[in-house]
């Protein structure tokens, strides 16, 4: 293995990190952020719900550019672009102009996403062995840094401004200089034509993978938006002993991630993600019937170790089913990220409210048990790496970003 993966690798880990500092600064300030543009209750769901959307039209858009344009370079633009956002949602003071820096960031985020996985699937690839876990796990470790930020912004009142600055002026040009060593394989490059005559079936045998991450993304939306009322409202904890399940959560999710590419290693994708659904289902279970405060952050401790390990595990699973037209894959899959993200949140509180929490809670833990259902797509085809019987390493990485 020359260097060339290897920085590749690295470079690539960081932009993961990075991006999770700047969504955990972003959401975790929503309340600062409604207060200082004056968004009435009413409003504020208009303006998270266009978030997720744009980012499903960004994925959308990314397929397409990167047939002209090689992912790391659609990487190397759009991570500044999702850093300014953050700063201009701190720097501004009207609606309109914080609409118009919402769009921004949505739109690039889609593009970021996509094409940061683009590159993982495809390092994977080079490498021949599970490690697109490790990039997200990246990621988590980043979100629990925005996280802890924007709560020291908080504690020590800050403005938005004052909070997001140094992070952004940090990040930015330390992005910059990562993206000069991102790498693309040549793996991810389609022929002429190929892509058009494969979209029919990319879709048809994609689907179950789809699902899969629509499921992964309701439950991790259900704790990020349901974990601290659920804490203080149902089991009666203290306001601040309900901010600690969400934290756990990250926790967990960064400690799984952390370890499962070794798990893929030795068992197979398969297996891993058949044993990440029953523990995130388990979890669930748990946070629905738990008697008091201590059991509720039992269960949130057992979905991060469980639901952490599905959404990698879907972007690689795709890599693999579509070797020749995986960038497309990636970001259609990408898409349903945000439909997940969507679905979660407004499916669990209108059942809260017509029903019961504790009821709400099971409807994504069935819906993640169906991860079961599915599982066999994660299977490594005979040709290609995983399942315990990876193929040697190789250094032929094809042409490098520097090379556009």
């Amino acid at each position: 293995m020359t260097d060339v993966p290897r920085r590749g690798r690295a470079s690539l880990a960081f932009g993961f990190f990075a991006q999770g500092v700047t969504f955990a600064l972003l959401v975790t300030r929503i309340p600062a952020i409604q207060d200082r543009y004056g968004v009435s209750d009413a409003l504020l769901p208009a303006f998270l719900a266009a978030v997720p959307v744009l980012a499903g039209a960004g994925s959308v858009v990314t397929e397409q550019l990167v047939k002209r344009v090689r992912p790391s370079r659609v990487l190397r633009w759009s991570q500044p672009v999702v850093l300014l956002a953050l700063l201009g949602v701190g720097a501004g003071d009207r609606t309109a102009g914080l609409a118009a820096t919402l769009a921004a960031f949505g739109l690039a985020v889609g593009a970021l996403d996509a094409s940061m996985n683009m590159l993982g699937v495809s390092l994977q690839r080079t490498y021949g062995r599970s490690i697109m876990l490790g990039f997200h796990a990246a990621y988590s470790l980043g979100g629990i840094l925005g996280a802890s930020l924007a709560w020291a912004g908080a504690h020590w009142d800050l403005t938005l401004f004052a909070c997001y600055a140094p992070a952004a002026l940090v990040l930015l040009p330390a992005a910059l200089l990562a993206g000069r060593w991102y790498v693309d394989g040549d793996a991810t490059a389609t022929g002429p034509g190929q892509g058009e005559e494969e979209r029919p079936v990319v879709f048809r045998v994609l689907l179950p993978l789809c699902l899969v991450m629509t499921f992964a993304y309701i439950g991790d939306s259900t704790v990020s938006n349901w974990s601290a009322k659920y804490l203080q409202d149902v089991l009666g904890s203290s306001e601040q002993t309900a901010t600690v399940p969400y934290n756990v959560y990250m926790v967990t999710t960064l400690l799984g991630r952390s370890l499962g590419d070794f798990g893929v290693r030795r068992f197979g994708a398969v297996a891993v993600v058949r044993l990440g659904a029953v523990v995130a289902a388990a979890g669930f279970a748990v946070v629905a019937a738990a008697p008091g405060a201590a059991a509720g952050m039992l269960g949130f401790t057992l979905l991060g170790l469980g639901l952490c390990v599905l959404v990698p595990q879907t972007f690689a699973a795709a890599g693999r089913l579509f070797p020749r037209a995986s960038d497309a894959a990636v970001a259609r899959l990408n898409v349903f990220n945000y439909v997940g993200f969507l679905v979660g949140s407004p499916l669990v509180g209108a059942l809260g409210d017509a029903w019961s929490y504790r009821g709400a809670m099971l409807v994504p833990m069935a819906l993640v048990l169906l991860t079961l259902v599915y599982a066999r797509s994660f299977a490594p085809r005979a040709d290609r790496y995983g399942g315990g019987h990876e193929r040697p390493r190789t250094a032929d990485v094809g042409r490098g970003s520097n090379g556009l």
